[in-house]
């Protein structure tokens, strides 16, 4: 797949719009046919990761409340890095905060964007699959409520079949992982 040789756009000017926990830039800029316009980008964090743990037959996910969802959803322990951190480091101290796990060692599954009309962020996926040792929940924030949640593959598996799982990066981290060969593929069902 090659991408095209159109141009670009170009940009003239950036406002802040809104710099609350989410962060809103007004990007004025020239469009390649010479047009000028205006587009607002998602600047709010630098990047953001997750990680895929397998723990014996089981993964780890999380299961936490999601607001503007309005219910509880089942994701992969993740977050948003730091401007001075890499993505390694964000995921490893992700997983500490959440699960209260230390991984022994994480492997890069896939690097993809979430919303790349809207936001310029990476989403950095990792895999853990060498075990891990006990660190520290941080429990600071009282909006972010992490339980814990073990569940076999093949439940995965049903799960973001049936819909049930929603999170965009544990259904990429989970193809990703299947398409390279680090976990079995994906099981299908035949039943509705």
């Amino acid at each position: 797949m090659n991408g095209g040789t159109e141009q670009g756009w170009e940009t003239i000017s950036r406002a802040e719009v809104d710099a609350g926990r989410v962060r809103l830039v007004d990007h004025t800029v020239v469009l390649g046919d010479g047009t000028r316009s205006s587009y607002e980008v998602d600047e709010s964090i630098p990047f953001a990761v997750a990680t895929l743990v397998v723990d014996d037959e089981h993964i780890l996910l999380t299961r936490q409340y999601r607001y503007p969802l309005d219910r509880w959803i089942y994701d992969l322990p993740g977050g948003a890095g730091a401007e001075n951190e890499t993505p390694e480091a964000a995921a490893g101290r992700e997983l500490e905060e959440e699960l209260g796990l230390i991984p022994n060692k994480l492997t890069r599954l896939h690097t993809f964007y979430m919303n790349p009309a809207r936001a310029p962020l990476p989403t950095h996926l990792f895999l853990c699959d060498t075990g891990t040792a006990a660190g520290t929940v941080d429990t600071s924030d009282p909006a972010e409520q992490v339980d814990q949640a073990r569940v076999k593959l093949a439940e995965l598996d049903a799960a973001i079949a049936s819909g049930e799982i929603v999170d965009p990066s544990l259904i990429v981290a989970r193809a990703c992982a299947a398409a390279r060969g680090l976990l079995p593929p994906l099981m299908i069902s035949n039943t509705p």
